[in-house]
């Protein structure tokens, strides 16, 4: 008789008593296992890595700490990340996209949603609310800017780095993250989307990305 494979889950939580219902609720299943349980803080992907977590069941504080998901999938390869208690909010579900989650779960999720959801991030499913799929659809289908590409860099005066930048507010990106992922100060990153709006005769990020997509439309 064969035996399923325990999945070795990490909770992050700051309310004491989420963590401690989580962990006695999964330590129930039988294919389940929390391997260990804190607040967070930036130190805690060297102990999620110790513990070989495979899940990361991650309720964040506030949106600022998207940025620790990245850096613990980096810290553990094949971590998925499983947020919990999070709004019924497009734009914070597509931040945490962008940073590599594999799991959305709404703050009305029930236990049985949580393990359920476990099980399936463990197995290379992706976990997205049905109210919120849609804004996933509307995301894809207008990254056709990509970069823009060399009819703009011509025509409309845009560097390289500019029509970068271009890209990443097209895809929600803050000044903040585009700092971080580009490794520049955000003074730096204004000064490049301040040139980019007065090359492009534009009063706004959004202005800019839809003039950007109007001349590549015309090719």
């Amino acid at each position: 008789m064969s035996t399923a494979v325990s999945i070795p889950v990490f909770l992050i939580a700051e309310n004491r008593l989420l963590r401690e219902a989580l962990a006695r609720i999964l330590g129930k299943k039988n294919d389940i296992t929390v391997v260990g349980a804190a607040m967070y803080s930036d130190a805690i992907a060297e102990v999620i890595a110790t513990v070989s977590a495979q899940v990361l069941l991650f309720d964040p504080p506030d949106p600022s700490c998207f940025a620790f998901i990245k850096s613990v999938r980096e810290s553990v390869p094949g971590l998925k990340v499983l947020l919990i208690g999070m709004e019924l909010d497009a734009d914070l579900l597509l931040r945490a996209v962008r940073q590599g989650i594999a799991g959305y779960l709404l703050k009305d999720a029930s236990a049985a949603d949580v393990a359920a959801a476990v099980r399936a991030v463990a197995n290379n499913h992706a976990i997205c609310p049905p109210e919120l799929c849609q804004s996933l659809f509307d995301c894809v289908a207008h990254q056709r800017l990509a970069f823009p590409g060399f009819f703009v860099k011509h025509q409309l005066g845009l560097t390289r780095r500019e029509q970068q930048l271009v890209e990443m507010i097209s895809r929600g990106f803050t000044n903040k993250e585009i700092a971080t992922d580009l490794s520049l100060s955000e003074q730096t990153v204004k000064n490049h989307i301040h040139r980019v709006l007065r090359k492009l005769g534009v009063r706004d990020r959004l202005a800019a990305v839809e003039a950007c997509r109007t001349h590549e439309l015309s090719i």
